[in-house]
């Protein structure tokens, strides 16, 4: 991603993709989603061994980004990143783009067809490259309409849901709901759902108590 002159993000002209070997064979269903084999990795170099290189470019990085940032984050670990900020192009695209119906990276693409991207580049979908680069161009965008600290503060909290996803209040947005129904989401092990309904009771004033407060996951002592 480029700065320019004018001010204004663009996605630059470098991009690329190698294969890494799992260390494991490749189940069928994953084979099924981006169609690579265990022949086309065999002899491909572990991640461990060039993640440094790839997530600590030369010159820097200000963050690192991804669309899901919580998946990539499992195996780009701060070890492997030199502990690099992360921008989350899904919670930063519920923040600007509340009124989209779907949020996934190729909806997004779909939904909001980008400037500049070129459809045969980013195929085949769920493949590095072509994922990344469909991702860097909502980046770009959300770039141009938002600070770079405010999409890293919108990334370090769970997803704020325009609507909800499912149940008997399915599609409502959060200020159709009574409070009774928003302080039930309260004791949801989603913490996404959690904190919406959290963000919601707080717009109307309502507090909410430490104690009702749902553990992301359950403590093992």
């Amino acid at each position: 991603m480029l700065l320019g002159p004018d001010g204004h993000w663009r996605v630059g002209p470098e991009r690329g993709a190698l294969f890494v070997n799992p260390g494991r064979p490749i189940s069928p269903e994953t084979m099924a989603i981006h169609h690579i084999r265990d022949v086309d990795v065999a002899g491909a170099p572990f991640w461990k061994d060039v993640a440094p290189q790839i997530l600590r470019p030369e010159g820097g990085a200000v963050a690192l980004a991804a669309h899901r940032a919580a998946f990539e984050q499992r195996y780009c670990t701060a070890r492997l990143s030199g502990g690099a900020d992360w921008i989350c192009t899904w919670k930063c695209a519920l923040r600007l783009w509340p009124q989209l119906p779907r949020f996934s990276n190729q909806l997004l693409r779909y939904q909001r067809m980008p400037e500049g991207l070129v459809h045969e580049i980013g195929l085949p979908a769920h493949r590095a490259m072509p994922d990344a680069y469909v991702t860097a161009h909502h980046l770009r965008d959300m770039l141009n309409e938002a600070s770079l600290a405010q999409l890293l503060a919108w990334s370090r909290e769970p997803g704020l849901l325009p609507r909800v996803p499912s149940g008997p209040d399915r599609g409502k947005s959060w200020d159709q709901l009574g409070l009774p129904a928003l302080r039930a989401f309260l004791s949801e092990r989603d913490v996404d759902l959690r904190f919406s309904a959290e963000h919601e009771l707080a717009r109307r004033g309502e507090g909410v108590a430490e104690a009702s407060r749902a553990p992301a996951q359950p403590q093992l002592l």
